[in-house]
């Protein structure tokens, strides 16, 4: 028979191990719904990843089908890039598709399913540009489907040279984007020709241009709802000084690691 002391020390020691184990950092993963070009020049990655380098990047748009909702599980954060227009009939819209740009159905699906796994599991979202607009429309809002055309403003929101495309945004008081600015108002790079239109009901406007068009979003209920914030400018092509560029993803990757812990 062995010895009970012995016995007691061997159990002791592999619980000792199995605690250390336990206790491996586990890596930070934020799902980019969609990376175009190469990952070494892509401006969502390279703005993120100066925030929070140790973190995985991965690009949803890259997985098939089948694996997307497995390695989004894994995921502490969605960031939803700009790009194409959100396909009209989405929204009521179906029959103004002459109006509109771009479209990428395929990639309409993969989003409005990772917002809907986002809401599921309570994952921190930050949506940009077309990532504010489809969010908008996933949790049942509508677009402008053409500035120009819907709207009389003499505010330029797009345009070809879009590396020197600049406006006011007013950011409301008292509102998650004020709490992560702390201004009321600043330029910001603009490069959209869509916008939302009539607001989700379950969503607040934390930002306007100065015609009015919604230029940031979040919650209407910030305190029994995770973190969420719709911009609709370009943070990630912005001086890294901008109170409305690396701000917004220091606080998206600090609720991400928040969700992780």
């Amino acid at each position: 028979m062995r010895n009970p002391v012995f016995i007691l020390i061997v159990l002791l020691v592999l619980s000792i191990l199995f605690a250390a184990c336990s206790r491996v950092e586990k890596p930070l993963k934020i799902a980019v719904s969609y990376v175009s070009g190469k990952p070494e020049t892509n401006n969502y990655l390279e703005w993120l990843g100066r925030i929070a380098p140790e973190a995985e990047l991965l690009a949803m748009n890259e997985l098939s089908n089948d694996s997307v909702e497995l390695v989004f599980k894994q995921c502490h954060g969605l960031l939803l890039t700009g790009g194409d227009d959100v396909y009209p009939g989405r929204y009521g819209k179906e029959e103004d598709t002459a109006r509109c740009g771009e479209f990428n159905l395929v990639r309409d699906t993969l989003e409005f399913r990772l917002i809907e796994l986002a809401m599921e599991r309570e994952v921190p979202v930050l949506g940009i540009c077309r990532g504010q607009q489809i969010l908008n429309v996933a949790l049942g809002g509508t677009l402008y489907v053409d500035i120009p055309s819907d709207l009389n403003s003499t505010i330029v929101h797009q345009q070809e040279d879009w590396k020197n495309c600049y406006h006011s945004v007013l950011v409301f008081p008292k509102s998650l984007l004020s709490n992560i600015s702390g201004v009321d108002k600043e330029v910001v790079n603009s490069n959209h020709h869509q916008a939302v239109e009539r607001l989700a009901d379950k969503l607040r406007v934390l930002a306007v241009s100065e015609d009015g068009v919604i230029e940031s979003i979040g919650w209407a209920d910030t305190i029994n709802n995770p973190f969420l914030l719709g911009v609709q400018w370009h943070p990630e092509r912005m001086d890294t000084l901008s109170v409305l560029s690396t701000p917004i993803a220091e606080r998206f990757i600090k609720e991400a690691i928040k969700f992780k812990d």
